[in-house]
C-alpha cells in the first residue's frame, strides 16, 4: 500500500517538534468515519531488552483483519532498530520508520487503522495515530492500555460504558470499558474518524479480550518476529 513521503525523519527533539507542528494542519478530524469497516488493520511494534535506547532492536508489525469475522487477511512485518530517543511526546518517531516499511509491505489498503498508542490524547495533539493517519491518508485510531495526557472519570463497570477524557477543556478521547469488570481503555481519534464511530469500532474489535484483537495480533506478530 502507498504510505507518502511527507517529510524527512528527525534526528532531534526540535526537528521531531516541528514535522508534528507541519503536518497538524493536514488532520481531517469531521468526517465520520468507516461504520463498518470491511478490513481493519492494527499496528503494533515490540522491542528487544527494556527498549529504552536508541539502537535497540524492534519489530513493527500490521496485521489486517476482516472486519466481520475478525479472521487474519494479511500480515506484515519489518524488523530495525531505533534511531530516534525515547521523548514524552515524540515517541512515535522511534517506531515510524519500521511501521512506514511495514505499512508499505502490505497488498490490502484497510478501511482502518488501529494504533497501540493516542491521537488526539497527546500533549501536542498529535499522537502516533495522527501521524500514521496523515502518511497514509486513511482512517485511523489510537487505542491505548494507560492514559498519557487528560483527566477522566472512572466509567461504569459494564461493556460499552465510557467517560471523556479532557485535557486543557477540550475532549481528547474516551475512557471505554471493554468488558464488563475490566480495566479500561483509552480511545482517542487520530484521523478521517469521529470519537462515536471510533468506540463503535473498537468495542466491535474486543469481542472476548480488554484490548482490540488487532492489537493482540499485532503484538503476537512482532514479538515472534524478534
Amino acid at each position: 500500500m502507498d504510505v507518502r513521503d511527507l517529510h524527512p525523519w528527525p534526528a532531534t527533539p526540535g526537528e521531531a517538534a516541528a514535522v508534528q507542528d507541519e503536518l497538524r494542519p493536514l488532520l481531517d478530524l469531521d468526517a465520520p468515519g468507516p461504520a463498518r469497516p470491511r478490513t481493519v488493520a492494527g499496528l503494533d511494534v515490540s522491542y528487544a531488552g527494556d527498549g529504552g535506547g536508541t539502537g535497540s532492536r524492534l519489530a513493527a508489525a500490521v496485521v489486517v483483519l476482516d472486519g466481520t469475522s475478525l479472521e487474519v487477511v494479511e500480515e506484515s512485518v519489518a524488523v530495525g532498530t531505533a534511531a530516534f530517543p525515547y521523548v514524552p511526546g515524540l515517541f512515535a518517531f522511534r517506531e515510524l520508520p519500521a511501521l512506514v516499511e511495514a505499512l508499505r509491505g502490505l497488498k490490502t489498503v484497510p478501511d482502518l487503522l488501529v494504533c497501540d498508542g493516542y491521537g488526539l490524547a497527546h500533549p501536542h495533539r498529535f499522537g502516533l495515530a495522527c501521524h500514521v493517519g496523515v502518511l497514509t491518508g486513511l482512517p485511523a485510531i489510537g487505542v491505548a492500555k494507560t492514559g498519557f495526557v487528560g483527566a477522566y472519570d472512572p466509567p461504569g463497570p459494564r461493556r460499552g460504558d465510557t467517560t471523556p477524557l479532557v485535557d486543557g477543556g477540550e475532549v481528547v478521547g474516551r475512557v471505554l470499558r471493554t468488558q464488563d469488570g475490566v480495566k479500561p481503555v483509552f480511545v482517542s481519534v487520530g484521523h478521517r474518524t469521529d470519537l462515536d464511530t471510533a468506540c463503535r469500532n473498537v468495542l466491535a474489535l474486543t469481542p472476548d479480550y480488554r484490548l482490540p484483537e488487532t492489537t493482540r495480533r499485532a503484538d503476537r506478530l512482532s514479538r515472534s518476529a524478534l
